[in-house]
């Protein structure tokens, strides 16, 4: 059976920090079985964006990662902090903003990967990609922690242990994702990394529009387990999730990496139902500043098409092309009915279950599309909102990236 620590931080400083995830860790049997000496061991935080705050629910604090450092060096291994923010961020601007300066003083290793040497790393049994778009660090690290933040994400519905570690891949995979798959993508990364611990920052949350935009939600919460799996099923169920709700969580189930039904889960130290909370969904949120329009969610629509749309439109907004916006429809999900001032020039179908309505709007294809696709189809063929990555090849991305 599974096991899975839930423990309260007694206070906001290192040392109350500290001191919950050693008690999360040694919950679960310490480390020194999965953990060697002489290991070489990547920590795992999420550097997403450069937030506005640091302890705003969108980035790892370093007070939790260094916890986890000392661990390690205990254990006789050497822990090595290491990650890439997503795709054309600076991930130094993350390091200082949020203080992982400190541990440097301390003398931990805190590496941007994106400035390391790459290399390909094989996908066993892929569904997605064939390869690893990585590092040499990575490939020859012993063992991999990721180290996540309890918090929502606009596409994937949270971003918890294996969401993270889409950090692993480079600029340019990461945008490809994007465009044909994150779902299977990361379980591809996590049956190919296969990491040995996940501790769930879970001091600060954030809901909503994460994973950098939501609103914070104090916690005070660690959660830690060797399954990475039921790691992210009880965080997203303490986030007032159902295990069946993150479809990374089931895609991983389903490929036997880990287990996700909390009768089948031991969770040791706070109870689930004591310390759990409802988070906003990203599809609850209003985006400011948008024109007039209207979307239309079925009741049988999926987590993955409802928020691919709310993403794509953050997209849209950032792009600077929401005028495109303007009066149309947006279709998620078996709708029976179209409106009555539904035409096919102002309805958008997104996704496959709107296949039943083919030829009364603009389709979207994919099961759910990608973010590129669904702004595309609101925007039409007047403006090119964003390349096809799946057409180009990866040498191609990163010269545009470069």
């Amino acid at each position: 059976m599974s096991v899975v620590s839930i423990r309260k931080t007694q206070g906001d400083d290192y040392e109350s920090i500290r001191a919950a995830v050693f008690q999360s860790i040694a919950d679960i049997g310490g480390i020194e079985d999965v953990i060697k000496p002489g290991f070489k061991v990547i920590l795992k935080p999420n550097f997403c964006a450069e937030p506005d705050e640091r302890c705003s629910g969108g980035i790892t604090r370093w007070e939790v990662v260094q916890a986890v450092a000392e661990l390690v060096k205990q254990a006789g291994a050497v822990p090595v902090v290491a990650e890439s923010s997503a795709a054309g961020v600076d991930t130094e601007a993350v390091v200082k903003k949020c203080e992982y300066t400190k541990m440097r003083e301390e003398g931990y290793e805190v590496i941007d990967l994106k400035k390391t040497p790459r290399c390909k790393i094989p996908v066993p049994d892929y569904k997605l990609i064939e390869e690893m778009s990585s590092w040499e660090l990575v490939r020859d690290a012993d063992a991999i922690i990721s180290i996540p933040v309890l918090k929502n994400h606009d596409q994937t519905e949270v971003t918890l242990g294996m969401k993270n570690l889409k950090g692993l891949i480079d600029d340019a995979q990461k945008k490809l994702f994007h465009s044909i798959g994150v779902i299977d993508g990361v379980v591809d990364i996590v049956q190919t990394v296969k990491p040995v611990l996940c501790v769930i920052d879970g001091t600060y949350g954030q809901q909503g529009l994460g994973p950098i935009f939501g609103e914070t939600v104090k916690m005070d919460l660690i959660v830690a387990s060797k399954d990475i799996v039921s790691a992210d099923a009880v965080g997203s169920v303490v986030m007032g999730y159902g295990v069946d709700e993150p479809m990374i969580t089931v895609e991983a189930y389903n490929r036997g990496l880990g287990e996700k039904n909390l009768d089948k889960i031991e969770v040791v130290g706070e109870k689930i139902d004591d310390v759990k909370t409802r988070f906003k969904r990203s599809s609850e949120v209003e985006i400011p500043g948008l024109p007039p329009y209207q979307l239309i969610f079925a009741e049988g629509a999926c987590t993955g098409c409802r928020n691919t749309v709310i993403s794509a439109l953050m997209d849209m907004k950032a792009q600077g092309v929401t005028e495109y916006l303007k009066d149309k429809i947006l279709v998620v999900g078996p709708v029976e009915e179209l409106p009555p001032d539904s035409t096919p020039e102002n309805t958008v179908l997104i996704g496959k279950c709107t296949n039943m309505h083919k030829g009364k709007g603009r389709t979207v294809v994919g099961c759910p599309p990608g973010n590129v696709f669904v702004v595309q189809g609101i925007v039409g063929d007047a403006v090119e909102v964003g390349r096809r990555y799946s057409d180009q090849s990866e040498a191609e991305i990163d010269k545009a990236n470069n």
